[in-house]
C-alpha cells in the first residue's frame, strides 16, 4: 500500500479530520501564515480539487483556482477553513517559533473547539494544541490532501496580504517576492533601509551584507 493511499485511508475514517500548514516562516518581511482545513467525514479531496498538490509546486494561477473552490465549497458547508497571521513585530518579539504555535493553536481551536472525534493531521515540524489527537507527517504538504489544501489558502492569503503591502511600501516589490529573501529585495533594504512590516531579527545581519 502506497504512502498516499494510507492517509487516504485514516482521513476517510476520521469523524471529523483537520490539515495545517504554514507560509512565510522564511520571509524576511511580512505575517507568517497558517492555514486550518477541517473536512466532512469522507469528501474525496483530490476529486473536489483537481490538481490538489503541495503549494509550492503549483502555479499561482492555479493555487487561486484551488482557493476559490476552498471558498465555494465552505460557503457550501462541504469544508471550512481559516488562515491565522502573525506579524513580523510579534516574530521579533517572540520568535517564530511561538508566532507559528500561536496561529496554529488558534486556528485548530476556531475551527473545532470540541477536540472529539477530530484527527488533526500537521506538516512538517508543526504541532497542534496537546489535547487533540494528531499526527505530523514529513512532506504531508504533498502526501495528505488536507495538509495540502491548508498550505494554499495560507500561501494564498499570504501573497495577497503582500500584494496589499506592496501599495504602502512600493520601493521595496513585495508584489513579486512576497518578502522573501531575493537579490532585488536585499538592495531595496540596502537603498531605503527596514519598513514596519521587515522582520528586524531576520534581516540586521543582511543590512550589512548586500
Amino acid at each position: 500500500m502506497g504512502v498516499d493511499k494510507r492517509f487516504d485511508i485514516l482521513t476517510a475514517m476520521a469523524p471529523v479530520i483537520i490539515g495545517v500548514d504554514e507560509a512565510g516562516r522564511g520571509s524576511l518581511a511580512g505575517p507568517v501564515a497558517v492555514g486550518v482545513v477541517a473536512a466532512s467525514p469522507g469528501l474525496n479531496l483530490r476529486r473536489m480539487f483537481p490538481g490538489l498538490n503541495d503549494s509550492k509546486q503549483l502555479s499561482p494561477r492555479k493555487r487561486a483556482e484551488i482557493y476559490d473552490e476552498a471558498l465555494r465549497r465552505a460557503k457550501a458547508g462541504d469544508i471550512k477553513f481559516c488562515v491565522r497571521l502573525s506579524p513580523a513585530l510579534y516574530i521579533d518579539t517572540f520568535g517564530i517559533v511561538r508566532a507559528v504555535r500561536r496561529s496554529v493553536w488558534s486556528g485548530v481551536r476556531a475551527l473545532s473547539p470540541d477536540t472529539r472525534g477530530v484527527k488533526i493531521f500537521l506538516d512538517g515540524l508543526l504541532a497542534a494544541p496537546p489535547e487533540y489527537e494528531q499526527e505530523t507527517i514529513i512532506k504531508g504538504d504533498a502526501l495528505v490532501p488536507v495538509i495540502s489544501l491548508a498550505s494554499i489558502v495560507a500561501k494564498v492569503t499570504r501573497d495577497r496580504v503582500m500584494e496589499r503591502l506592496s501599495k504602502k511600501y512600493p520601493e521595496y516589490g513585495f508584489e513579486r517576492h512576497k518578502g522573501y529573501g531575493t537579490l532585488s529585495h536585499y538592495r531595496a533594504i540596502k537603498l531605503h533601509g527596514l519598513c514596519d512590516i521587515h522582520r528586524r531579527t531576520y534581516c540586521k545581519m543582511k543590512e550589512t551584507s548586500v
